[in-house]
């Protein structure tokens, strides 16, 4: 077990999910003790479980996100039982819809995953971010496909929420900065262990493409020509969040496998 992390206290919201369990487990594995946080106790517990059995430290929370009062109470009562929040990362359902032309979707549909995204950041942003001032400490972390720094067609409402996260990244990254608290983002997309039928399907709608129809396309444009693991990702959250990315912040960091080379 490594110790890059240990005495911290991460917070993952989103920890029942593919990404969100797998970052956790991997902060797990290196001394933080996990704060699980998601909608659905049955899959927090799983995962926790599985913590747990490697030896690590997970505690699971049962509140929506996109609840300011309810994220804020969390918070708070990490900090009174911990003594620290130390790393904040956000990884909860936007509701985003891809596979059709922007001219051809509803509003709602367009804007859903937009204002889903920039608040439940925000909020999650904002509990944490009031504790690491006072800390002077403190990694807050997001994640997104990448989609809003460029332009792909059929991606829907995915890159206006995309570049509204990241846009709000660098601008908590600039006002916390003087308070030693680093605020960075990851990039990735068609992670291997999430594309699922369902997850697919989610997205897509009915046309959406077989995960292994996906795994090739995706990783066909890929330079790297294969799509990014679930390793991948986590290991770089766990560098992000450590004292060894001291000097990053207001940043992406490229875990695409070169489907975006930038």
């Amino acid at each position: 077990m490594s110790e890059h992390l240990e005495g911290k206290n991460a917070i993952v919201y989103g920890a029942g999910g593919g990404i969100g369990a797998g970052v956790a487990r991997t902060f797990a594995r290196d001394g933080a003790r996990v704060h699980l946080v998601g909608r659905t106790r049955e899959t927090l517990a799983a995962v926790a479980g599985e913590i747990a059995a490697a030896g690590g430290s997970a505690e699971v929370a049962v509140l929506d996100a996109l609840d300011e009062r309810a994220v804020d109470e969390h918070v708070q009562h990490v900090v009174a039982t911990a003594g620290s929040v130390d790393v904040s990362l956000n990884l909860i359902h936007r509701g985003d819809v891809q596979g059709a032309p922007l001219v051809a979707m509803a509003t709602d549909d367009v804007l859903r995953a937009v204002v889903n995204g920039l608040r439940s950041n925000f909020i999650t942003a904002r509990a944490a971010a009031r504790q690491m001032i006072a800390q002077r400490s403190g990694v807050i972390l997001h994640l997104n496909s990448a989609s809003g720094a460029g332009a792909m067609p059929g991606m829907g409402s995915t890159g206006p929420a995309d570049a509204a996260t990241e846009s709000l990244m660098r601008y908590l990254a600039a006002e916390l900065g003087p308070h030693g608290v680093r605020v960075c983002g990851i990039w990735t997309a068609g992670v291997a262990e999430t594309l699922t039928p369902g997850k697919l399907t989610e997205v897509g709608g009915e046309d959406a493409p077989t995960p292994r129809s996906a795994e090739e396309l995706i990783a066909g444009m890929a330079a790297l020509r294969r799509t990014p693991r679930l390793a991948d990702v986590s290991e770089v959250a766990a560098f992000l969040a450590s004292d060894r990315a001291a000097g990053i912040t207001g940043t992406m960091t490229n875990v695409t496998c070169g489907l975006v080379l930038r």
